[in-house]
């Protein structure tokens, strides 16, 4: 069965992994989301993984993103230099599986003292671009463990940076002293937005973090708050570095829902226009897009 005939696309994460089967058209028949990440693969099976993906999805050839093609997954394919568009994506293609199974390449930033990577979000950006989802000329954030800032000119992707804010959270909500006060779940609000203002006007990160702690031990502030205060506190910071690329014009941002809502929160507060865009649609329009060059 060829690539027009339908095919199964997977965006395959670090501890994740997302599978669509897509029929001729770019129809989305079908869907699954587990923990199979590639750290959760053992030496030698992505084979045996991969089989398990046609099981549940069909005997479909195969386009795959994200950290799959990173050093640690099943084939490496190397980056991108930008500035990268969908014809370079499309000329990099590692196929781990000749004409069957295609591993789409990262992007990184090579330029002077400026090193960056991405893999995966590249293919949320460029089908975006593909769906009209966002314009030639774009500032995206898109926010997830490793939040990304990216820049497009003219179509392709020229620059970007990457901000730690998801990592840093997760391990101060599973690992620091902060630890019992960030159990409850960050949401926009007041407290929320004014973590952010704090962080994106000040330089003090590190003494505010600890200051979470004191402020409620001195009864300055509600337990209930301080998860929204931190998260505020790091987006605000994140933003500061970001809006760098984007000194002016709407930001649009791209990904979960979970997390698009909250950096848009943080750019009214900030006084920036945003917008939202769903990761997901964009992915598949990227795999359509890609799948198209391949017939």
């Amino acid at each position: 069965m060829g690539w027009a005939e339908g095919f199964i696309a997977v965006d395959w994460g670090t501890t994740n992994r997302r599978g669509y089967r897509l029929e001729p058209g770019g129809t989305l028949a079908d869907r699954f989301e587990d923990d199979r990440g590639i750290l959760s693969v053992p030496a030698g099976g992505f084979p045996e993984a991969v089989a398990e993906i046609r099981a549940r999805l069909g005997d479909r050839p195969m386009l795959l993103a994200g950290m799959v093609g990173s050093n640690r997954g099943w084939v490496e394919a190397p980056y991108v230099a930008c500035p990268a568009g969908f014809a370079d994506l499309a000329e990099r293609l590692i196929w781990a599986e000749s004409g069957r199974s295609a591993i789409v390449p990262g992007v990184c930033l090579d330029r002077g003292r400026d090193a960056d990577v991405m893999r995966g979000e590249e293919m949320q950006i460029l089908g975006a671009l593909a769906a009209g989802m966002i314009a030639p000329d774009a500032i995206v954030c898109h926010p997830g463990t490793h939040n990304k800032w990216i820049r497009l000119e003219g179509g392709c992707i020229t620059r970007f940076r990457t901000v730690m804010t998801g990592e840093i959270y997760n391990l101060l909500r599973e690992h620091s002293i902060l630890a019992d006060l960030l159990a409850g779940p960050a949401e926009p609000g007041e407290a929320f937005s004014e973590g952010v203002s704090h962080g994106f006007e000040q330089d003090d990160l590190t003494a505010e973090l600890f200051s979470v702690r004191a402020r409620f031990l001195l009864g300055k502030a509600r337990r209930e708050d301080m998860s929204s205060y931190a998260s505020g506190l790091l987006i605000g910071a994140d933003l500061k570095v970001g809006l760098r690329l984007a000194p002016e014009g709407e930001v649009v941002i791209m990904g979960r829902p979970e997390l698009t809502r909250l950096y848009r929160a943080a750019l009214d507060a900030c006084g920036r226009a945003g917008r939202e865009a769903d990761g997901e649609q964009a992915f598949l329009a990227g795999a359509n897009k890609l799948a198209e060059l391949l017939r």
